[in-house]
Parts: C-alpha cells; structure tokens; sequence
C-alpha cells in the first residue's frame, strides 16, 4: 500500500495529545492524496489505545509489538523501519519531540528518505510539501521532495488541532517486526525537569505584551495587571530578544506554541512567527492602535486603541 502513516507517542502508559494533533494533520494530506491513513503504536501494550487512535479519517491502526516499558531510540527506530518495509507509505509522520528527534533523522538518513523537522504545514500537489522556520524562523522555508518515495516528517506540537479520540471505526491490525539483535538501553527512572517556574503551554488565560508596551520599566505594570485578571503573563519575541522578557515567556515558532481559552494581546503587530504560536488559542482578543496590524486577521474580537487606556480600564475592573 501507499499512503500516510502516523507514529502515535506516548509515555508512562498515556497516549499524548501530539499523537491526535498528528492524525488531524495527517488525514486532511491523506485526503489530499487520495489515500488511506494508518495510525502506528508502537510498545509493549500498545493495544491498549488502539481505540483512541480510531478517530475519523483513519484507515487503520496499526500495533507493532515492542520489548520494554518506556521509549528506546533504536527499538522506535527498528520499528519505524519495519512499517516503511510492510507498509509502503509515501510519508511517515511522527511529533517533533524528544523521542522522534531521537531516531527519525537517523531513519532518513539511513534510508535515503525524504526529511523535515518542525514542520507547521503539510500539504500535497504534485508531491509532498512542507513548511517550517528558516534563519532563526525569521522567514517561513517551504520544502519539496523531487524523486522520494517516501517522507519523514516531525511536526511541531500544537499546531493543528487535535482529532476526537475515538470518533472512527478502524480496526486494529498487528504488524510484526524483528526485533531481535537491537540495541537497547535500561531505563532507571524519571525525572521531571525543572519548570522554570512558568509553563505557558499549560495556561487558560494569557496576557501577552509586545513591543507597544514600548519599555522595559511598564513590564511590572502587566505582570500585575496579569495577577489581577488571574493570566499568565507572556510576550512576542522582540520583547526576549530585547532582555525584557525570559524566553520561557515567548510566543511563536520560535517560542511556545500556545492554545489558552482566552489569548489577551497587547501591543502586539502579529508578525506570522507569532502568529503560528497562539493562533489556535480559543478566543483571541487583540489591543493594537495600528488597524492594518496583522493580529486583527486571526482576533476574534479587536480593539483599535492605545494599549495603556485599555490596561487602565481592565486594572480599574479588576
């Protein structure tokens, strides 16, 4: 068969939503192709979400029986290699996360396939295409395959909506892959890494700051008008490339990729860099004097006005 394949993720016994992110982005290419999409797993007891990778637009899931508990890149690796030799696909698509990061490149490069990592677009015309960030995402790269019949590709978390776990009806099918005489690794235990403090991929509220705030010394004024509202303070880039913010504050391609209830931004112009990192936040309101800024075209609600009026008026309500 031909087609397009998902490399599902999970860890410590739970599907991750990147995996469902995958499938929404893999089933709108599929149906550009015309061809099917399958959805692989790939573990010990992968069986297990075979039901939640059923969702629509699936074709198939496919289970591939691995040794061990946890992620190990030359088991993941051994197993990708077994689907594009069983399978056939002309892409393969998996999260540009650790784990991914961890074999895919090392599976291109051994294949002579096809290779993008932390691509934002997918689409196909005549062959695959795809963007991502080129120059320190300064400009927005797009990328063909001319003579490769087969693609890999990670895609950044967050940029596509999720699919619904469980909305289709595919059927789970074994696919078996030799395993012995690979390379593995023992695993010791977790640890969760040090947080920063802040994690803004995880907040329902943000307030987000550009350069309308126009100097370091007002940042104070937002991170209390944030505390007030009960927001997670975050910012553009120039703002982290000026010092005023940490970078684990950031917005954008080359920040944090956010999805919050509510997307509060201020004196932000919505360059497309920005744009890619919160444009799928659920509501977006956006505070800019400048009607022509970019923001205004993704904003749900907008406010053409100074920023400062404006924070006056929600610290007053607050």
């Amino acid at each position: 068969m031909s087609g397009v394949v998902v490399v599902a993720e999970s860890r410590r016994g739970e599907l991750r939503e990147v995996s469902l992110e995958l499938i929404s982005a893999a089933s709108a290419v599929a149906q550009e192709m015309g061809e099917p999409l399958s959805v692989a797993v790939i573990g010990s007891d992968c069986a297990k979400f075979s039901g939640a990778l059923a969702a629509d637009g699936v074709s198939e899931v496919l289970t591939v029986q691995a040794p061990g508990d946890g992620f190990e890149a030359d088991l993941w690796a051994a197993a990708v290699e077994g689907l594009i030799d069983a399978e056939s696909p002309s892409l393969v698509m998996l999260g540009h996360t650790i784990d991914s990061m961890g074999f895919a490149p090392a599976v291109a490069a051994r294949r002579g396939l096809g290779f993008a990592s932390d691509v934002v677009a997918v689409g196909w015309s005549d062959g695959l295409r795809v963007r991502r960030g080129a120059y320190g995402d300064k400009l927005i790269a797009e990328l063909e395959f001319p003579g490769k019949t087969c693609s890999i590709v990670t895609v950044r978390p967050g940029i596509f909506p999720p699919a619904t776990a469980g909305a289709g009806s595919a059927q789970a099918r074994s696919v078996q892959v030799p395993m012995e005489g690979v390379a593995r690794t023992a695993h010791v235990s977790y640890e969760e890494a040090a947080s920063g403090g802040v994690d803004i991929t995880k907040a329902e509220f943000l307030l987000s700051i550009g350069r309308g705030i126009e100097d370091k010394d007002n940042v104070p004024r937002f991170e209390e008008l944030a505390a007030k509202l009960g927001a997670t303070l975050s910012s553009s880039r120039p703002l982290v490339d000026a010092g005023w913010m940490p970078s684990a504050r950031q917005v954008g391609q080359s920040g944090k990729t956010v999805k919050p209830r509510v997307y509060l931004a201020l004196g932000i112009s919505g360059a497309v860099q920005h744009l890619a990192g919160m444009r799928n936040a659920d509501t977006i309101i956006a505070v800019n004097r400048d009607p022509e800024a970019p923001i205004f075209n993704v904003a749900h609600y907008g406010a053409v006005a100074d920023l400062f009026e404006i924070a006056d008026e929600l610290d007053a309500f607050a």
